[in-house]
């Protein structure tokens, strides 16, 4: 089945973490590269973070950079997020995804590039 599923979000303090997950069948994760995205009420689509299928190279938005950590584990077929220093602007829905088009196994900051996407999961940081 192409379809991811997140989990993990939820209400958080500035300051505060949060680890969200990305739950996939063990096809997707070997062979596509794998995206973090969110979305604000009134903004576009954006990626956040992603890992790549082929090496296992990472990448991430600078806004996020530093703070955040992507991270894959194969025996739990899952990727984590893994979200420190959180700050009210990081509030918005967070989609994981699959690279569909393009080269499928390597990273892409494009959301156009990517498909089965999951329902998404809501991380609120607020005090």
């Amino acid at each position: 089945q192409l379809q991811l599923l997140e989990s993990g979000g939820g209400l958080v303090q500035p300051g505060g973490s949060l680890r969200l997950s990305c739950a996939a069948s063990r096809f997707i994760l070997d062979f596509y590269a794998i995206g973090w995205f969110r979305q604000a009420p009134g903004t576009e689509r954006a990626g956040v973070s992603c890992i790549s299928s082929s090496d296992g190279s990472t990448s991430y938005v600078d806004s996020v950079r530093g703070r955040f950590t992507i991270s894959k584990d194969n025996a739990r077929n899952a990727v984590y997020l893994q979200m420190n220093s959180l700050k009210p602007e990081d509030t918005a829905v967070y989609y994981c995804a699959a690279r569909m088009r393009g080269v499928w196994n390597m990273c892409d900051p494009d959301p156009l590039s990517f498909g089965a996407w999951g329902q998404g999961t809501q991380v609120t940081v607020s005090s």
